[in-house]
């Protein structure tokens, strides 16, 4: 398996765990936004530490990298408030598709600042995909313009954030990683939950705790998946997220979609079919 496959299934992984995690925000029922994303962040801290502690890593990475891990974890930490802040203020699938927006910038960020060669097929699928998405969630924006610029902005730190993991490529452990982004993250929104804070029941304790569970499944699989490969070459397969979170909503609280969501789903599985073909021809 070349490393743009291995970069597929670990993106595909990571779907997967995000799809999970927003089953279970969603289970968790009305806490604040910000007090659902500490925990989530709290529990990936507490499973990274135990992965850097048993390799005998460093938890906050090589001081030559420091740099690159602090800005990756600023604009992570600024793309999910920035994203909760659109949630809480917008349609939710109005937020969810500006915040896709985040591979497109992926691809721009990384052929900008990591001169990486983006070829036109690969600029076409994604556009596909996009359309495939807009048929999903069909957002119906209004004329509050704020929300949306946030919303944006949520796409922007996002991605930034993605294209710094390039940057740090193979020289920090992903899960040294994946423990500074996730404990920068909690130290930040701490004093904001002491806030902010509401009692919770032990179910709802134990819904956020899977949610950071499952997060952590998805930030390490994203965190490998840029490792391995190319933005160009992998972003595109974050959209089954979509996918995976339609087909768990359906299992769960029984919501099935409509015959514009197959449309979409039918476009976007095409795309991602003949991306993971292409990949297939690279060599490792």
């Amino acid at each position: 398996m070349n490393n743009i496959m291995k970069g597929i299934l670990l993106m595909i992984i990571s779907s997967i765990g995000f799809a999970a995690m927003t089953v279970f925000v969603k289970l968790s029922g009305e806490l604040p936004s910000i007090q659902k994303t500490f925990f989530r962040n709290l529990i990936s801290a507490i499973i990274a530490f135990f992965f850097v502690m048993y390799h005998k890593e460093s938890l906050f990475g090589k001081r030559e990298n420091q740099v690159v891990l602090l800005w990756r974890s600023i604009f992570g930490t600024l793309g999910i408030i920035f994203l909760f802040y659109a949630i809480d203020h917008l349609v939710l699938s109005d937020a969810d598709m500006l915040n896709k927006l985040s591979p497109f910038l992926v691809i721009i960020f990384s052929a900008i600042f990591l001169k990486e060669t983006v070829q036109r097929f690969q600029i076409v699928t994604i556009v596909v995909a996009f359309i495939g998405m807009l048929f999903i969630i069909k957002p119906s924006f209004s004329v509050d313009f704020m929300p949306y610029l946030v919303g944006v902005l949520s796409a922007v730190f996002a991605a930034a954030a993605y294209t710094l993991l390039r940057v740090l490529g193979n020289r920090e452990k992903f899960y040294t990683v994946v423990f500074y982004f996730s404990f920068f993250s909690t130290v930040v929104l701490l004093p904001f939950l002491l806030i902010f804070y509401e009692p919770m029941t032990t179910q709802q304790l134990v819904y956020l705790l899977l949610a950071g569970v499952f997060a952590t499944v998805g930030q390490f699989g994203i965190t490998l998946a840029y490792k391995y490969a190319p933005a160009r070459d992998i972003s595109i397969f974050s959209y089954s997220t979509v996918l995976f979170t339609t087909i768990m909503s359906f299992m769960i609280f029984g919501q099935g979609p409509d015959i514009y969501s197959i449309i979409g789903y039918i476009i976007i599985l095409s795309a991602m079919t003949y991306m993971f073909l292409q990949g297939r021809k690279a060599t490792v």
